[in-house]
């Protein structure tokens, strides 16, 4: 009895394998086409992104000069057509988002510090030097 069970188990499987057709192995990946953008970021990127800024963190925060003294507020932030992260809009003086001055800043102006408590930092500046920067008005 043992043996018929072996042996209906055995030509059950070998049939299975037969009726699926012939096994054939994979084959490997396409390589990359040139000009194709990967989806995701490399292991070296990750490294960068990990000790690097979220803009929810940029957004709101504190802008300081090289002195240490508060010099505004991160408002808001403008990316160009091309995916790069070109100006901050630095909101001085006002209370609550309300009454500011808000002035254009290019980002490779900033220095986002990467030391303990982080900060961004625009070196030279004051309020004063700030405020009397046009005014950044929204067109929508």
């Amino acid at each position: 009895m043992r043996t018929k069970l072996i042996a209906l188990a055995l030509s059950s499987f070998l049939s299975c394998l037969l009726l699926s057709g012939p096994v054939t192995a994979q084959a490997p990946a396409a390589a990359p086409v040139a000009g194709q953008a990967t989806l995701g970021v490399t292991v070296a990127e990750m490294d960068i992104v990990a000790t690097g800024w979220r803009v929810s963190k940029l957004l709101r925060a504190d802008v300081h000069n090289d002195k240490g003294e508060k010099i505004g507020k991160i408002d808001d932030m403008v990316v160009a057509p091309d995916g790069t992260l070109t100006t901050a809009v630095i909101e001085v003086g006002g209370f609550q988002g309300m009454g500011g001055h808000r002035v254009m800043i290019p980002m490779h102006q900033l220095v986002l510090s990467t030391k303990a408590p982080h900060q961004i930092i625009l070196p030279g500046a004051t309020k004063d030097a700030l405020k009397a920067l046009p005014q950044f008005k929204y067109t929508s």
